[in-house]
Order: structure tokens, then C-alpha cells, then sequence
């Protein structure tokens, strides 16, 4: 998986250049001021180019992401390098699996976003997501993730999708063809990614699969062990309402015991 967001990396940002981070982050801090108003120290699972981590830090937390790709971390290395000094002093990034990591450090909050938990393709992936986070928790520390959700996604239904967009520096075209399968509740996202230069006209194709899998409420019961989390609250991401069908992003507020 780490090749397919290496090749991902040198897109990454421009892809999205219009999502809106700050309010992202607006979000989780509103659940972390609720559940542990004291907290400080944050571990980020699945960094990516760090734009999560940045608005956190300027909001005061101290912040390590971890990520599996070393060219994400790389970019994320230089948004920090163009940071104000107090902002990027409480940013740190290194390389690591979600499933596998140990800081050998603990945290008042885990976060993993932008559909890192729907990564994790089999039972066995999501377990030991679930581990690596427990291990990092201080008592009644937070775990914040999104996810696909799969009453959503088994009623709207995934579409082949073309997304264009350009930087000073290169034109992307990128075409996204899903396949559901139904048995496993894995969507396989196949995009063709065609990157032009524009100062020279050659153009690279990129080919890639991302493997998503979508969940449901009674799998999340069974993967909140209750002998390590005291409670869990499950919402739509971005608001503060219940699940429906028409909530293709879930939002899970995790409680550590």
C-alpha cells in the first residue's frame, strides 16, 4: 500500500487544494474540548502531507504523525519547514504502519482521518488499527476516525467519477472506476491518473487501487473490546447528528478506559 501513496504524493495537495482542513480540524477539536478539555499531545495515524497536523498545531496541540509512505512524510517535512517556529516545534513526523507502530510515548488523543480506518481492508487490519491506537491512549484518552459507512454506501452506490485539476507546474486528470464487492464489504476504487508537464508536455500515466472498506455500527460494537474502551459515539461526519443512509462519512468519538 505504501507504493500506491508514494506515486499518490506528488498529487496529493493539489487534489485537494479545496478541502477545508481548518474546518475539519474545527470538528475534532469541538469533541476533544467536550471529552478531555486538558488534552495537549496528539498522535495522528495516517498523516499524509500533514495539513491536519499543521491547523492542529496552530491551535496549540502538540502533534506526531506517523504515515507509511516516506514521500508524504516527505512533504509533510517541507509544509512544516515553511511554518511559523512555534507552530512547527510542536509538529513531528516519522514513518510507521497504523496496524504495527509504537511510539513508545503515549497521547491524550489518537486521531486517524480521511478514511484511514476504511484502509483497513480485513478484520485482522482493523483489530490491530484498534490495537495501535489503545496502546497509545492515556486513561480516558480519545480515538477520533472517520470511515465509509455502509448503510450509505450500499444505498448511493459508488460511480465512476473524472476529476480534472492544474498546478503552475502540471495538469492532472484523474479517473476513478469502483467495484463493489457486496461479500466483503470492500469497495476496490481503480484510478487512472494521467500527470502532464506542462513546461516539457510529457505525460505519466499512474495506475492505482485503493481498497476501501465500509462499516457498520455492529462491527465497530464488536471492535470497541469493552475490557479497553469505556464507551464510543458514532456521528456524521461534520455535524453532530446520527447515522443515516445518507451518511457516506461516519465520525467516531473512541473513550480509552
Amino acid at each position: 500500500m505504501n507504493q500506491v501513496f508514494d506515486s499518490y504524493a506528488q498529487y496529493y495537495d493539489l487534489l485537494y487544494q479545496d478541502k477545508n482542513y481548518v474546518a475539519e480540524v474545527e470538528y475534532i477539536v469541538s469533541h476533544i474540548r467536550v471529552h478531555t478539555p486538558k488534552a495537549k499531545h496528539i498522535l495522528e495515524l495516517g498523516c499524509g502531507t500533514g495539513a491536519h497536523a499543521e491547523h492542529l498545531a496552530r491551535m496549540g496541540y502538540t502533534v506526531h504523525g506517523i504515515d507509511m509512505s516516506e514521500k508524504m512524510l516527505a512533504r509533510a517535512e517541507v509544509r512544516k519547514e515553511g511554518l511559523p517556529a512555534d507552530v512547527a516545534a510542536r509538529l513531528s513526523f516519522s514513518l510507521g504502519d497504523v496496524r504495527s507502530v509504537r511510539t513508545n510515548d503515549t497521547y491524550d488523543v489518537v486521531t486517524s482521518l480521511f478514511h484511514v480506518m476504511s484502509y483497513q481492508s480485513t478484520n485482522d487490519d482493523l483489530a490491530a488499527a484498534f490495537e495501535t491506537a489503545a496502546a497509545h491512549l492515556l486513561p480516558g484518552g480519545l480515538f477520533l476516525y472517520d470511515f465509509w459507512y455502509g448503510p450509505a454506501v450500499l444505498t448511493q452506490q459508488p460511480d465512476t467519477r473524472v476529476k480534472r485539476l492544474e498546478s503552475s507546474e502540471i495538469k492532472v486528470t484523474r479517473i476513478a472506476e469502483p467495484k463493489m464487492h457486496v461479500n466483503e464489504n470492500i469497495v476496490d476504487v481503480n484510478y487512472d491518473v494521467f500527470i502532464e508537464q506542462k513546461e516539457t508536455d510529457e505525460i505519466t500515466q499512474v495506475q492505482e487501487n485503493h481498497k476501501m472498506r465500509y462499516i457498520f455500527l455492529t462491527e465497530l460494537e464488536y471492535f470497541h473490546n469493552k475490557k479497553v474502551w469505556s464507551d464510543y459515539r458514532a456521528y456524521e461526519w461534520l455535524e453532530t447528528t446520527l447515522l443515516s443512509e445518507k451518511s457516506w462519512s461516519g465520525f467516531v468519538v473512541s473513550i480509552h478506559k
